[in-house]
């Protein structure tokens, strides 16, 4: 068996109509060969068209998601100075809820609140939800017998999500089975 040799192998990049055998077609007239040339360029143009509008379709599926998701590593460098506003809030509201200090933080909360509502930022809901691991991170376990096991019993630190994305996982304590009860050594 030999190997091929460039003038025995098919074109690959022929137009389809070089490709056939003439002993599988039947001798076309002229005007029929024609025809059907321009039906096979019609064909590729078609999928050419079809091909580039999936093309710019995708390209701006990609722009916008890069534009709904490019200020996150700009939010996810906030959420430690927020955490470290709202416990100075604490403290402003433990001395006296009716200081200026407590009202001014109050209000520069609110607006940093809108501001990442406005953003697509959202909480992760975690307090009294069964823990999950793609949204939460348990920091500690605690037996409450009131509570069902698996379940979050508190947030240390405030988790969120930017449309579908999580950005920080919510830290939190997360309930335990109470231990088994010892049985006396006989």
């Amino acid at each position: 068996m030999s190997e091929p040799t460039p003038e025995t192998q098919p074109d690959l990049n022929a137009a389809p109509e070089a490709a056939e055998t003439p002993a599988a077609t039947p001798e076309l007239s002229p005007l029929e060969a024609a025809l059907a040339e321009v039906n096979q360029w019609k064909d590729l143009a078609y999928r050419n068209a079809a091909e580039l509008d999936n093309f710019r379709k995708r390209a701006a599926r990609e722009a916008q998601e890069t534009r709904a998701f490019a200020n996150a590593d700009l939010l996810r460098s906030l959420f430690p100075i927020l955490d470290n506003f709202e416990m100075g809030l604490e403290a402003a509201r433990a001395e006296s809820e009716k200081s200026m200090i407590f009202m001014g933080m109050s209000m520069v909360q609110r607006q940093i609140t809108d501001f990442l509502r406005e953003m697509g930022v959202q909480e992760v809901e975690a307090l009294g939800k069964p823990f999950d691991p793609n949204l939460h991170d348990a920091v500690s376990q605690e037996v409450n017998p009131e509570v069902a096991e698996g379940t979050v019993l508190r947030v240390t630190r405030r988790g969120f999500k930017l449309k579908d994305r999580l950005l920080r996982a919510a830290s939190v304590i997360v309930s335990a089975a109470p231990a088994p009860a010892e049985t006396p050594a006989a």
